[in-house]
């Protein structure tokens, strides 16, 4: 499967100068938890939630996402698979990748796309791993050294 299969297509992007506060409001009211910081058509970093949101509240009063986001950024081709996307974020500790073609952004992946994509997501249902039990009283054993119930 490849990354262009599993990428989310409308990706929000940032200006460097755009306020914390600002960004953290477009993340809370989107429900998204990734936002691509650009300069121009540039991609210069990514901002998560993770990135001084929950460190500490001192974290949000820094005037721009320039002083927030993570950078360099870490960016993948569509045609990549879903397993190198994998070990990338994995092997880096992070939460999403840039889909880029040449220079320009054309997704996004995150953690939850690759889950989504491995597990199936809600469309396919969990196997049962074990029969139900329908007897009233538990088991009990003999006593190994007595023999005694």
């Amino acid at each position: 499967m490849r990354v262009q299969e599993v990428m989310t297509e409308n990706v929000r992007t940032v200006p460097v100068d755009t306020p914390a506060e600002q960004a953290w409001s477009l993340m809370k009211t989107d429900g998204i938890h990734h936002l691509v910081v650009t300069d121009g058509r540039r991609i210069v970093g990514v901002l998560s939630n993770r990135d001084g949101g929950r460190r500490s509240a001192g974290a949000r009063d820094m005037p721009t996402v320039q002083e927030l986001m993570t950078k360099p950024v870490v960016t993948i081709e569509p045609d990549a698979t879903i397993r190198q996307a994998a070990n990338m974020m994995r092997g880096r500790t992070i939460g999403c990748l840039p889909v880029t073609r040449g220079s320009r952004l054309v997704g996004i992946v995150t953690t939850s796309d690759l889950l989504d994509a491995v597990g199936g997501g809600i469309d396919r249902p969990s196997r049962q791993s074990r029969r139900p039990l329908h007897y009233k009283t538990p088991h009990r054993r003999k006593h190994p050294a007595t023999g005694t119930w």
